[in-house]
């Protein structure tokens, strides 16, 4: 494991998670959706308060990169294996969040905003969850923080890079330009489709067709999938399908093929890669030991990308993908035990 030390550089936004189980009612309040993610508009203001005051709620550093760049540093154990750039406010959920990533090893490199920490509501019902994000502070950042010295000099010294979907509706010129330079240094760079809307709001499915010919991986799950389909007017909503057509879309950098990651909940994983589609079955998982699938799709990244940046082949990627999301998906919220019991290959 040796040379693994800022190997990764995930950029997103950082969020607190304030998560709690909610019934039917609470949900069919605010609009909101099992299984989905939207930004907070105006009306889910006092959401945040109202869970708060009414359920019992648990605080868990959150946002979708940030989950995975935990995960894959948990499942690396290389002290600073993983660095992670986005927006925090410098108020007391800031000051918890970054000390909350930092003790699990990661490199954390916030730019500090005025604005709150951004915040997610996770609204918890039978296992499944969804999520509504405040942004805030996470919505303020600027590339300029990336072409710091300092912080540009992370991005150059690390030869893996990922970032969700979510941080499109941030900061284009940031994916773009890391996107860009691993094309041009023939390293490995990775997002994430993250939710429906942003392949529904054009602004936002342009940037991600922007850096489309750079991705070298893309992950995602099965609506995703469905929905990038829909938003290219493709007939099809076979998940296997549509994971082949997005690998042949053009790319920039020839040296190796766009591998695509579909997960699908309990069914298997699909992996389109070098022209063929690969199915990976999960482990299976009892439903009374599922306590709620909060930062499961981010977990598999994190298990992914630990082995990815090890050398490792896609059957093992898939492997620690699997079981780091199914050890999500037995606690609440994106949390996990002191040590995984992953066994690696030879």
């Amino acid at each position: 494991m040796a040379g693994l030390k800022g190997a990764l550089l995930c950029m997103g936004n950082p969020l607190l998670d304030i998560s709690a189980v909610v019934p039917q009612e609470f949900l069919d309040k605010w609009e909101l959706q099992l299984n989905n993610a939207i930004l907070a508009e105006d009306k889910h203001k006092p959401l945040y308060q109202e869970m708060v005051d009414q359920f019992e709620v648990e605080y868990v550093a959150g946002g979708a990169t940030q989950n995975s760049a935990r995960v894959a540093q948990w499942m690396l154990q290389v002290p600073g294996a993983v660095s992670y750039i986005g927006s925090s406010g410098t108020d007391k959920f800031g000051v918890e969040m970054k000390k909350a990533c930092m003790k699990d090893g990661v490199n954390v490199q916030y730019y500090e905003d005025e604005a709150p920490t951004g915040t997610c509501a996770v609204l918890v019902k039978d296992g499944e969850r969804s999520l509504c994000a405040n942004l805030s502070a996470a919505n303020n950042y600027k590339v300029a923080d990336l072409e710091k010295p300092e912080k540009w000099a992370i991005a150059e010294a690390a030869k893996f890079y990922y970032m969700a979907g979510f941080f499109i509706t941030v900061c284009p010129d940031a994916i773009l330009k890391v996107a860009k330079h691993a094309c041009e240094n023939n390293k490995t760079f990775m997002m994430n489709l993250s939710a429906p809307f942003i392949m529904q709001v054009p602004p936002f499915k342009k940037t991600l067709m922007d850096a489309m010919p750079y991705m070298d991986f893309l992950f995602g799950n099965e609506t995703e999938a469905q929905t990038f389909a829909e938003s290219e007017g493709w007939e099809t909503r076979d998940v296997a399908e549509i994971a082949l057509k997005i690998a042949k879309l053009p790319k920039e950098n020839g040296a190796r093929c766009r591998t695509v990651v579909f997960t699908q909940g309990a069914e298997p994983t699909v992996v389109a890669h070098n022209g063929r589609v690969t199915l990976y079955p999960v482990i299976y998982l009892p439903k009374e030991k599922l306590v709620d699938t909060n930062g499961a799709g981010d977990a598999f990244v994190g298990g992914f990308i630990s082995q990815l940046v090890a050398g490792k082949d896609m059957a093992e990627c898939c492997r620690a993908g699997n079981y780091g999301a199914n050890t999500i998906i037995q606690r609440s919220g994106c949390t996990f035990p002191d040590m995984p019991t992953f066994n690696w290959s030879a």
